[in-house]
Parts: structure tokens; C-alpha cells; sequence
């Protein structure tokens, strides 16, 4: 089996468990035409204004974050690969009157299924390179779908901290797994999930890949894109240490002791303008 039909059967698993999850907040989506997604909020500083833009959201998921870029003004395509998370993502927004396109596809394929050259803005959340095995052909796809002045922005889980041993009982944070990208993926066997769910599942398998910051800048270079910004935050909108983090007012976790010694997510844009 492929790594994205064990990747595609865990997260069609969890979709509905994700929904359902109040870390994912799809109650305050129905009962509040205004609120925002924790993670879109956090990136609104750095994202500014998107109103009117041709938006896609690479590996949307269940679309709490691709629903709050509309909210924002953006007209927005939401792709994933996962049919039970479009599902949810569809329900979403038909139940908030949101009028936004969901298609199923690979990521690596998404060119071909929506058009190059097509959007102003190309946003991929938190949580998303990770499942991609090949960070060249993934800034390709970038560089295909954007216009020329088109932007990527990228919010994503620094490889520093996909580097890390679990916790330990002394605090100390121990490098155990690749910072750069490998041809082997790692592979995990968690029957749990990242939200709070009383749910059980069965497809706990999962393959992944690190990628280095610079192997990222360098594919987004090669692909004929200019970086635009590169910031690193302390902090993540999930509980990547449990134990050794604390969470703040915003949603988002850092470190409990000296949260300076790690960056936990990047912020990357950049510019296609050929």
C-alpha cells in the first residue's frame, strides 16, 4: 500500500472526529458569521488583506481554515485529498452560507485539476508539508497554480521541532528524527489523534517527511519564486510537547521554560513574477 492510501485512510477516519472536536470550533463558525479560525487569526498580521483575491487552500481538511479566508473577502478553493474531509468541509460551508469550492485531489496534482496560472493567493495552513514526500515537486505545483504577482503563504511546523524526541521527565529536548528531507518516510503507529476526541479509530498508521527550512526556500527559488518574508514563531497551535508547554489566550502553545531556545512553526511568503 501507498503512502497516500495510509495517509488517506487515517485521515478519512479522523474527519468526523474532527469536526465534532471543540478544538475545531464548528459551532462558533455556525453561531458567529464573523469568527475566524484560530490559526487564520494568527496569521492575519502577516496575510493582510485578501478580499477579492483568487484563493486555493492546498490540503484543506475539514475547511474551518479555508471558510475563514472567505469570511475575509477572498473568493477561495479549498483541495484536499481526502473525500470525508471534504465532506465535512461541504457541510461547513453550506451551513454558514459560505460559498466556497471544495475539490478532491492530490496535492501534486492540483494543476492539472484546477487550472495553472489561476490564483492571486495560494495559503497552506499548518500541518501540511509533513505528508508530501517531495519538497521540489511541491514549489512546482506552487509556482503552477499562482499568477504572475501571485503570493504563497505557508504557516508550517518548523523541522526543527519534527526533530524531537517525545518529552522527557528532566525537560531536556532531545534530537532523535531527520531536520532534512529523506527519501524513506517516517513512519508512525498512533491510534490517537492532535484534538479532544473520545473517539477510537483503526487506521493508526501514518507515513510522513521532514523538510528543512533551507530545502524549502531553495525548492520555492528553483521554481522561479522570490521570498518575499521568512519569519520563525515560539509557539504552536498545537500541543507538540506535551508537558513541557502552556497555552496562551490565542490558542497557541509554547514552551513553559525559556521558550526562546525553539522555534516551533515558520511563516514563509513568497512571490511568483515571471
Amino acid at each position: 500500500m501507498d503512502y497516500l492510501a495510509i495517509n488517506r485512510a487515517n485521515w478519512d477516519e479522523r474527519a468526523p472526529a474532527h469536526a465534532a472536536s471543540p478544538d475545531y470550533a464548528v459551532d462558533r463558525f455556525l453561531a458567529d458569521p464573523t469568527y475566524l479560525s484560530d490559526v487564520v487569526r494568527f496569521d492575519l498580521p502577516r496575510l493582510g488583506a485578501v478580499a477579492g483575491l483568487d484563493t486555493v487552500h492546498l490540503q484543506c481538511h475539514i475547511g474551518t481554515d479555508t471558510v475563514s479566508l472567505h469570511r475575509l473577502g477572498a473568493r477561495t478553493t479549498g483541495l484536499d485529498f481526502s473525500r470525508a474531509s471534504l465532506a465535512q468541509a461541504r457541510s461547513l460551508a453550506g451551513r454558514t452560507g459560505a460559498a466556497v469550492e471544495f475539490v478532491e485531489a492530490d496535492v501534486y496534482d492540483a494543476p492539472e485539476v484546477l487550472g495553472r496560472s489561476r490564483f492571486d493567493l495560494l495559503y497552506t495552513g499548518i500541518g501540511a508539508l509533513c505528508w508530501l514526500p517531495d519538497v521540489r515537486r511541491w514549489a512546482k505545483v506552487v509556482a503552477d497554480l499562482l499568477r504572475p504577482g501571485g503570493r504563497l503563504f505557508l504557516r508550517e511546523g518548523h523541522p526543527m521541532l519534527s526533530t524531537l524526541d517525545d518529552p522527557r521527565p528532566d525537560g531536556t529536548l532531545a534530537v532523535e528524527y531527520p531536520y532534512f528531507e529523506r527519501p524513506e518516510p517516517l513512519v508512525w503507529d498512533d491510534p490517537g489523534t492532535y484534538v479532544r476526541t473520545e473517539a477510537t479509530y483503526e487506521h493508526s498508521v501514518t507515513h510522513s517527511w521532514n523538510h528543512g527550512l533551507g530545502e524549502v526556500v531553495t525548492a520555492l527559488l528553483d521554481a522561479g519564486l522570490e521570498l518575499t518574508m521568512l519569519a520563525e514563531h515560539d509557539s504552536a497551535p498545537w500541543d507538540a510537547l506535551p508537558g513541557q508547554t502552556i497555552r496562551d489566550g490565542d490558542g497557541e502553545w509554547r514552551l513553559a521554560d525559556r521558550p526562546w531556545r525553539l522555534a516551533q512553526t515558520y511563516t514563509l511568503q513568497a512571490r511568483r513574477w515571471d
